[in-house]
């Protein structure tokens, strides 16, 4: 017989709850931010932020670029709790599983905009009004992951973009470890941490999805796919700026510094075709089938478009971010 996805879902709950204990870490036992930053009770506190000042003057200003614009789409993190509540199967008003799972979910998530927030501000390095600015404007003009209210599509979503902000972390905490910056590497590879298990949570969703209605996941991944993963600050701007027009400015720096490239996003999608063992699935009807035969062909698709493009450094277009032009 077949089932909806609200139905799908509320079939999979159960092992939902039970698989907090592998991809959320208990609330006493987790990490704060108050963890990694200068005790404003203590006597020294003043002295530690000196000293912090410091040492974040050695950080080149690019990778400031990039932290600020992580910690922007980290700040927008109500835009995604509202949009994953309004999904098939996640009930707001009542705690089931998957509106229990949203909720620690976002509680963990909330300690990076908030860590990476502080950090900013007492590094005396940005214009955190205008990284405000950009925080309120993203959060205002709202985004749309193309999901609808498609369960499937959203933790294909999810997976991937848990993924890639894994990467995004990652390598800004080695550039700052070379940067001789321990704090800034030791803050942004726990929020790596954390971005790594919550991709695995939500790629486990989907491989339990496809046990049970293997041909319509295998057809919102591959309309997800074909519509392509859309970065959660594609909307980013300055001060009286337009909607998006920071993005690909921005998207040029992190291309740059390889912290998050056209390869990464190839890269994921065969790490998801691979775990999801796409090629192997069983008992696809028709439409499955065609998903499942665009899905394998897709990334030699890819690989051939980036060798066509080449490999070419994006061009420097000297652009001014507002966050690093301090005010007079």
């Amino acid at each position: 017989m077949n089932r909806t996805a609200a139905e799908v879902m509320e079939y999979l709950e159960p092992s939902v709850s039970e698989s907090f204990k592998d991809f959320l870490v208990p609330i006493d036992e987790n990490w704060q931010p108050a963890d990694f930053l200068p005790d404003s009770q203590k006597e020294d506190f003043f002295d530690q932020v000196k000293e912090m000042r410091e040492i974040a003057k050695e950080v080149p200003d690019d990778l400031w670029i990039v932290l600020v614009g992580n910690t922007i789409t980290e700040e927008a993190l109500p835009t995604y709790e509202s949009w994953i509540m309004t999904t098939d199967g996640v009930d707001r008003d009542r705690w089931n599983g998957w509106s229990a799972w949203a909720r620690a979910w976002t509680a963990e998530e909330n300690r990076h905009g908030d860590l990476l927030n502080r950090y900013l501000y007492l590094s005396g390095r940005v214009n955190m009004r205008e990284v405000e600015v950009t925080i309120q404007h993203l959060l205002n003009d709202g985004f749309d992951a193309g999901t609808m209210k498609d369960p499937y599509r959203s933790f294909v979503y999810t997976s991937f973009q848990e993924i890639a902000t894994n990467i995004s972390h990652r390598r800004t905490a080695s550039l700052a470890k070379k940067s001789s910056n321990a704090l800034l590497a030791k803050i942004c590879g726990q929020i790596a941490g954390d971005e790594n298990r919550h991709a695995a949570a939500y790629k486990y969703f989907i491989k339990r999805v496809f046990e049970v209605d293997p041909s319509n996941m295998m057809v919102s991944f591959c309309e997800m796919m074909k519509s392509k993963i859309t970065m959660p600050g594609v909307n980013m701007r300055e001060s009286k700026g337009k909607k998006g027009a920071l993005f690909t400015d921005f998207s040029e720096v992190t291309q740059r510094l390889g912290i998050y490239t056209s390869q990464d996003y190839l890269d994921i999608l065969k790490n998801l075709i691979a775990y999801w063992d796409i090629g192997n699935v069983r008992e696809l009807n028709a439409a499955g089938e065609k998903a499942r035969d665009y899905l394998m062909a897709l990334p030699g698709r890819l690989e051939k478009i980036a060798e066509r493009a080449g490999n070419n450094i994006p061009t420097i277009n000297n652009h001014e971010f507002k966050w690093m032009l301090m005010p007079l």
